[in-house]
């Protein structure tokens, strides 16, 4: 792979709103990234052991388990600590997103979001994570 090249990544998108996981996917299939989708917290946990995400889409306000749960879950687990957590919601507060940074999240993108946005997010957190396997020895 060429530097140009974009990185696939291994994506996780979480949200009870099927038209949001259907669009999220359709945009990361189409630059090249494996997704798989859940639609809940509980959905993503027990299908994370076996996926392995790269990134993490996960949307705030769903029922059972919201995406602030599901993030500091996912934050306090050694295996997953490391694995960028972006979140999705229609609010775009401050204590919306200094919450979600609060259980870990590394970004907050609002919705209704482009496929740009979508891309570009994965493209910040594929580089940071290509960074930082590049500089260990």
């Amino acid at each position: 792979m060429t530097p140009s090249e974009p990185f696939a990544c291994r994506v996780l998108v979480v949200d009870d709103s099927q038209t949001v996981r259907r669009s999220a996917e359709r945009f990361l299939r189409d630059a090249g990234h494996e997704v798989l989708l859940a639609e809940d917290g509980y959905d993503a946990l027990a299908r994370m052991h076996d996926f392995v995400p790269d990134l993490v889409f996960c949307d705030i306000l769903m029922p059972r388990l919201d995406g602030y749960q599901t993030c500091a879950i996912i934050k306090r687990n050694t295996r997953f600590a490391q694995v960028p957590v972006v979140m999705l919601s229609s609010k775009d507060g401050v204590f919306d997103i200094a919450r979600g940074r609060m259980v870990g999240s590394q970004e907050h993108l609002t919705k209704p979001f482009t496929r740009e946005q979508l891309l570009q997010a994965v493209q910040r957190h594929a580089s940071r994570r290509d960074q930082a396997v590049t500089a260990t020895p």
